[in-house]
Formats: structure tokens, sequence, C-alpha cells
């Protein structure tokens, strides 16, 4: 009988790939309606309406929006993102140095948190219905009940303006120690890794006890199994796509998290990038910025999606 991973697997790149075009159009359109005219912003309110009108047909904003979208479409295909309103630069050189920082931050969440919320969803199933287990989930309540916004005041009240232990803004530059890097990067990640680990933690915990109400880890335990080979041997490769899932959707909430964080740290990420990029309405370099989250969130949706189904030992 013919396996029906491949065709699952095909038909879930097709859906991320028809989702990404759908979404494609969907930022065009947001960048569209905001208000202002670019052209005025960019010659300020002392422009004369002809130096206006000669900047618009200048950068083609009088042409038909479909062609713009289908002329921008083919520039992400092709890698050409275009160039920047605001100082006349390729975007992509834009991006480039700013990417880096925005995946360094990200790297260090991910190797940060994702380790410790995995063990204490573990760990919280295993002795599930403990003090233990009870502390856990109120623990992981409290931190789904505040915003990451206010996580990143509150660090920035407490360790930055109260204590003088850490700095408020998290600028990497001349670097002359590790010690001076972890400073740096101290807030950031602590707050990141609250907006992740709580969910994490939680649907973790929720595979595995699942897995653990199953026949085959009943018969386990009759047989005199110990709880770690239990957990280890029987429930968790079975957990392993959900909580896999888990991972990714807690890893793509980084994506609106690291907007909030880069702009109270000032740190010199994509999203700060971004956010300035709205404030002089600069559409292209917005659009491009946009586009990156979206292929990113689609990205762990879709690896999650993967493993999960490569995990299934029912397909298999």
């Amino acid at each position: 009988m013919n396996s029906p991973i491949l065709p699952l697997l095909g038909a879930r790149l097709a859906l991320a790939l028809v989702t990404l075009v759908i979404v494609s159009f969907v930022v065009f359109c947001a960048t569209q309606i905001l208000p202002g005219d670019v052209a005025e912003v960019l010659l300020g309110q002392a422009a004369t309406p002809e130096a206006v009108a000669g900047l618009r047909a200048a950068m083609h904003l009088n042409d038909p929006a479909i062609l713009r979208f289908f002329r921008w479409i083919g520039g992400l295909v092709t890698g050409d993102l275009g160039v920047s309103y605001a100082n006349n630069r390729p975007i992509a050189q834009l991006i480039a140095g700013r990417l880096g920082n925005s995946l360094q931050l990200a790297a260090a969440t991910a190797l940060f948190a994702v380790p410790i919320a995995l063990t204490l969803g573990i760990t919280s199933a295993m002795l599930r219905g403990s003090v233990y287990d009870r502390a856990v989930t109120v623990a992981t309540i409290t931190v789904i009940s505040v915003p990451e916004f206010m996580v990143a005041t509150s660090a920035v009240l407490i360790f930055a303006v109260w204590l003088k232990w850490l700095p408020s803004l998290s600028i990497a530059r001349d670097v002359s120690s590790f010690a001076e890097l972890l400073r740096i990067y101290a807030m950031p990640l602590m707050t990141l890794s609250f907006v992740i680990s709580a969910q994490m933690i939680r649907m973790s915990r929720a595979a595995v006890v699942e897995a653990l109400d199953t026949p085959y880890v009943e018969m386990a335990r009759l047989k005199g199994a110990s709880r770690a080979r239990i957990v280890l041997r029987h429930a968790l490769p079975n957990a392993l796509g959900p909580i896999v899932n888990a991972v990714a959707l807690s890893l793509s909430y980084l994506l609106g998290g690291v907007i909030i964080v880069e702009t109270i740290f000032n740190y010199p990420g994509i999203a700060k990038l971004m956010v300035d990029a709205v404030a002089t309405r600069d559409l292209p370099l917005i659009q491009s910025c946009a586009m990156i989250f979206c292929f990113v969130y689609l990205l762990l949706i879709t690896t999650a999606d993967i493993v999960a189904i490569l995990s299934n030992p029912k397909l298999r």
C-alpha cells in the first residue's frame, strides 16, 4: 500500500505557498490604505503641489495599484526589494544590517527558553496533581496574563532605573567582554522568554498528559516500568508531534514580541526598522519587513506540520 506521507507533505507545502501569496496581497493592500501621502511626508508640509505631483510621478505612485503589486511581487521573487523612500538606499542593504541582530536575539531566546519550558512542561505532566504541578500551572497562567510590553517596561523600571544593574538600551556596540554582552541581552531575552515559555509549558504538558493516558502506557505501567522509562520510551515519542507544534507556535510569538521588545529597548533589529519605516511611511520597506515576518511564521508552522506528519507512526 502506498504511503500517504508524500501527498500530505506536498499538500502542506502547496498550502504554505498559497498562504504566502494571499498574505503578500493583504500586506500590499494594508500599506496602501495607510493615512497620509508618502510624497508629502518626504517633502514636508512646505512642499508645493507641483513638487508633490512630480515626486509621486517619479516614484510611480500614480500607476494602478494592481500594476504596482505585480511589480513588487516580481521584485520579491527575483530578490530585488526596491529602494527605500526615506533614505534612497537599497532595502536589501537596510534589512541585511538589521536581520542578523534580530536572528541573534531570537536564537538566544530559543536556546534559553525552549529547554527550560520543555523541562517544566514534561516534569509537570509526570508529577500531575502534585504541588509542583500546581505551582507550574499557576506560574504559567500568571505569565500568560501579563502582556509583553508590561514585562519589558517593568524590567526597565526594576533592573535599569531602580537597581541600576542592567542598561536600559540594548545596543550591542563595542562590546569588550562576554559579561557585558550578557548584560546587554539580559532584559530583551528575559522579556521574550516570558512571551514564549508559558504557552510552550502548557501545550507540552497537555501533549505528554494525553500520551500518558493511552492504553499502551498503562500496559507499560502494569509491567512495572519506571516513571522515567514510561515517559522517555513510550510517551514522548508519541507526543513528539504536538510538542514540536507547541515549540513552533511559541516561537512564532517571537514575531509579535520582538516588535515591542526592540522598540522599548531600542534594539537595532528588523522589527525596530519596520516601526521606523511606518513613522516615515516608507512603503517598500514596510512591505519587505512584513513579508519577512510572515515568511518566518509560515516556515515555523509548516516545519511543525511536517515533523508531526513524519513522526506519526500510523502514517509511517
